[in-house]
């Protein structure tokens, strides 16, 4: 069953080539979205896709060189993505 997801990333994780390598990680992984800065110097990453290959992903993202950086997480199911394809940095 695909569902959505959005993570808010807390930490040193602007600046640090954060969503660059999210995008580059997504390529492995059978998942659309994208992933932004927002202002409050947090980065929010909306995904969608199998919840393993979800999760999965976001393993990866946290075993990652960028996962140091993460000093906090939050998750929640949003509803299914509209108008995305493929991956992108916003």
């Amino acid at each position: 069953m695909v569902i959505a997801k959005q993570y808010i990333f807390q930490g040193r994780v602007q600046g640090v080539g954060f969503r660059y390598a999210t995008k580059q990680l997504a390529k492995g992984f059978d998942v659309i979205g994208w992933v932004r800065n927002r202002e409050d110097r947090t980065v929010e990453l909306q995904v969608m896709g199998e919840e393993k290959e979800i999760n999965d992903f976001l393993s990866e993202l946290r075993d990652s060189f960028v996962g140091q950086f993460i000093t906090e997480q939050t998750e929640r199911r949003i509803p299914l993505l509209q108008n995305v394809t493929g991956f992108s940095i916003q």
